[in-house]
């Protein structure tokens, strides 16, 4: 069978603004406070199995202690139906993790679990796994997020000693639930939930270690959304230190 270039697969056809700038003065966030450990789904409107993964995915964003989105690419618009939702943008994110983690292709559904590792996006019990094994061995740098209608405003705290390697200040503009009925393709007449939606990622900063604060035009998120989430993670692609989230913030929706 041939596949799209690089080697993608879905698993049911085989059975996965503004610069930073060191803070100064003010308090920083609570070094104390426990993050959430991060799964990112890598789906698609046009994978048979992924349903499943965007159903255990809502399950995963109800609770506190994980911080889950949903990444809709884009290769499988090819099977007869184009994702709604997807962007290639999120489609390079994937293959950018396939080359950090050693990977010799992408797949759907696909959960990449705190930029560690990765998990087939609809085994409940390897995910839960996952998610409990980062959850004991992870890093927690504070990371307070808040914002209005015109301005995100983003403070990340300090660390114990100097990073290995300088970490990226990720922020995704999050569309916090969508209901889409599939009109053809593998999914062909199902309507399907998806939330936390990655509609838009930038890179708006640069962690080496220090206090660092961001402020910038809320339209940076991109695309329509009415949530906020940032990551902080080793070099631009690698273990996830700090993240928080605003899943429905006290201004109306960017359009």
């Amino acid at each position: 069978m041939a596949f799209p270039r690089p080697f993608v697969v879905c698993v049911s056809l085989i059975a996965l603004a503004a610069l930073a700038t060191p803070a100064i003065g003010g308090s920083a966030p609570d070094a104390k406070a426990k993050r959430p450990v991060v799964v990112e789904l890598y789906t698609s409107q046009g994978c048979s199995s992924c349903p499943p993964a965007d159903a255990l995915l809502g399950q995963l964003s109800a609770r506190k202690d994980v911080l889950a989105v949903s990444l809709p690419v884009t290769y499988w618009d090819m099977l007869g139906w184009r994702d709604t939702l997807a962007s290639e943008t999120n489609t390079q994110r994937q293959k950018a993790y396939a080359k950090q983690l050693g990977r010799g292709g992408i797949y759907t559904p696909q959960m990449i679990v705190d930029g560690a590792t990765d998990v087939i996006g609809s085994r409940e019990q390897n995910v839960d796994a996952a998610i409990a094994a980062r959850a004991g061995d992870m890093q927690s740098i504070p990371v307070q997020l808040d914002g209005d209608k015109q301005q995100v405003h983003i403070s990340v705290g300090s660390g114990p000693g100097r990073p290995a390697r300088d970490a990226t200040i990720w922020m995704f503009g999050i569309l916090p639930q969508a209901t889409v009925k599939i009109g053809d393709g593998e999914n062909g007449g199902r309507t399907v939930t998806y939330h936390n939606v990655v509609r838009g990622i930038r890179a708006v900063g640069t962690w080496k270690g220090d206090p660092v604060t961001v402020n910038l035009p809320r339209a940076e998120a991109g695309p329509p959304h009415n949530g906020i989430a940032v990551l902080v993670q080793q070099g631009g692609y690698g273990r996830v230190l700090g993240a928080a989230l605003i899943e429905r913030p006290n201004f109306a929706p960017m359009r």
